[in-house]
């Protein structure tokens, strides 16, 4: 019954961790399409990045302290850019460069919802496979 716990708790915070960025994906189509002013674009993606940061932390975490290695291998080069970002102060938009960055902040985060999904079917997987072995 504990794996089962477990993996439906990564189930939800890579979930979680999609929804904040398509949030932020969101924000800036509407920015790209002139929907929203740059100020108010980068003040609520700045909101939701760390918050992001902390939640693939936490994930990484707690699949490492339950022993599921490669589901924590699997995790850990999008938690190193994460804090590699930080690290940097390259994790916030600029209000003033909004506009020449849109293409590529968009691009970085189609690629980390790319990388989550499939992190996403691995714990789904995962899941799957616990309820399955739970029942026999």
């Amino acid at each position: 019954m504990a794996g089962l716990f477990l993996w439906l708790l990564t189930f939800f915070f890579i979930l979680g961790l999609l929804c904040l960025l398509g949030y932020q994906l969101i924000l800036l189509v509407d920015l790209e399409f002139d929907y929203i002013n740059p100020y108010d674009t980068a003040a609520r993606i700045n909101n939701v990045v760390l918050p992001e940061f902390i939640t693939q932390g936490i994930l990484c975490f707690i699949l490492l302290i339950s022993g599921h290695w490669f589901m924590f291998l699997v995790s850990l080069p999008y938690l190193y850019y994460n804090v590699r970002l930080y690290i940097t102060r390259q994790h916030l938009v600029d209000v003033t460069e909004i506009f020449n960055q849109v293409k590529w902040e968009k691009k970085q985060r189609f690629f980390k919802v790319g990388y989550l999904v499939m992190l996403f079917l691995f714990s789904l997987f995962w899941l799957i496979w616990n309820i399955t072995e739970e029942d026999d």
